[in-house]
């Protein structure tokens, strides 16, 4: 079977690039999605998405004018889906494919493959799956990971280092910053006050990002600290579960459900400090974007999480139970999570001064500008070959 040519960018047209998304939620990997589309030059690029289901994310994309179609993915990609982005590749004219999560790689390596179309797939975990491993080996897709953690699974694994590229996640600075929002307008939301000291967790509520450790971690805090406020930030199958175990633990009046906050970046202000309690990340933009907003953060230093906190000038890192490879004065888990949080309160001094760190870390490292400047480098130089092949072929 003689594979199909691959459609090239003429000189100063824009360079189509079709996002595929496994989910459409309002989470990390979305707003990454969002974050860097935001980023790519307009009068250079053009984005079309593919997403798996109609959700508030799928609207407000195509408020921001975008188009967006809607296709099944599943890690075995149905028939329909495949053929859909060939379709899309040769009728709307798409110059390169870029997927995220292994059901959207999976598909769109497929019909980049039959397509002739270079297919990029940004792998958001901390570990590669084995299918994403087979997926890359047998379709030639590019990989990005976002922490070196999954870096060095993928060189570990013999994926060709020229096939991998680190692009480290980032975040809006003119977003999140610490004048992004008044601080006293979140507490108000939740009916707290301006002097009471308010930790935080922002995220998915869901069992991967451990919101129930959050509670646990809370729970040990108010029996010695019955002062403390606590504010869940997020949505997630685990809600109810979540609420009704601060009912029964008695902690209800100081521990407040926030609910999907619409502009996060107007909440981190109002934190004293956020607990991120994950049982499993890579580069969680939740810690980004609070350092960018000045809240030093006590983590699990799980995935690429120890990459992104200089524990104790920015805030401190905690090991896991499962693996403590993490040497600190507290506990291990939640309760050494705790634990430290119980030390910082007591050190208002300290917390200002990594908040200030935090800030200074973030905009020299984690800004989107930089990110989306990388991940557009490496697309041009994926498209290049095809591009200097078509320019032979004028020639001859």
């Amino acid at each position: 079977m003689t594979r199909a040519p691959h459609i090239v960018a003429k000189p100063g047209e824009q360079i189509h690039v079709l996002e595929v998304l496994g989910n459409a939620i309002v989470g990390g990997m979305e707003n990454y999605v969002r974050n860097l589309i935001a980023c790519l030059p307009a009068e250079e690029y053009k984005v079309s998405l593919l997403c798996p289901f109609e959700s508030a994310f799928t609207k407000a994309l195509r408020i921001e004018g975008r188009d967006v179609f809607i296709a099944p993915l599943r890690d075995d990609p149905p028939w329909r889906t495949i053929e859909l982005i060939c379709t899309l590749v040769r009728q709307h004219g798409v110059h390169l494919l870029h997927a995220h999560l292994m059901n959207a790689h999976t598909a769109t390596a497929i019909a980049g493959k039959l397509t002739g179309t270079p297919t990029v797939a940004t792998l958001h975990g901390m570990s590669l799956q084995p299918q994403e491993i087979s997926v890359v080996r047998n379709t030639g897709s590019h990989t990005i990971v976002v922490c070196r953690e999954a870096w060095s699974q993928a060189m570990a694994v013999g994926l060709a280092p020229d096939a991998v590229s680190l692009v480290p996640n980032g975040v809006d600075l003119s977003t999140y910053n610490p004048q992004s929002a008044d601080p006293a307008d979140f507490r108000r939301a939740i009916n707290i006050g301006t002097d009471d000291f308010l930790i935080g967790f922002v995220g998915r509520l869901a069992w991967e990002k451990g919101p129930d450790k959050f509670l646990k971690a809370a729970e040990y805090i108010l029996q010695r600290r019955p002062d403390i406020h606590f504010a869940m930030i997020g949505t997630g199958v685990m809600e109810t579960e979540l609420a009704e175990a601060a009912g029964r633990a008695g902690i209800s009046a100081h521990f407040h459900m926030a609910g999907l906050w619409p502009q996060p970046n107007k909440a981190y202000p109002s934190l004293d400090m956020m607990l991120h309690t994950s049982r499993a990340d890579a580069m969680p933009l939740a810690i980004l974007e609070a350092m960018a907003s000045g809240v030093p953060v006590v983590a699990i230093g799980v995935g690429g999480v120890p990459e992104i906190i200089e524990t104790g000038e920015t805030g401190i890192l905690i090991g896991t139970s499962e693996w403590p490879g993490i040497v600190s004065e507290y506990a291990g888990d939640w309760e050494g999570v705790a634990q430290a949080a119980l030390a910082l309160i007591g050190q208002p001094k300290r917390l200002k001064d990594m908040s200030a760190k935090s800030v200074v870390r973030a905009q020299a490292y984690y800004d989107i500008r930089r990110s989306a400047s990388a991940t557009s480098q490496l697309f041009r130089q994926m498209l290049r070959p095809a591009l200097e092949q078509a320019r032979l072929h004028s020639v001859t």
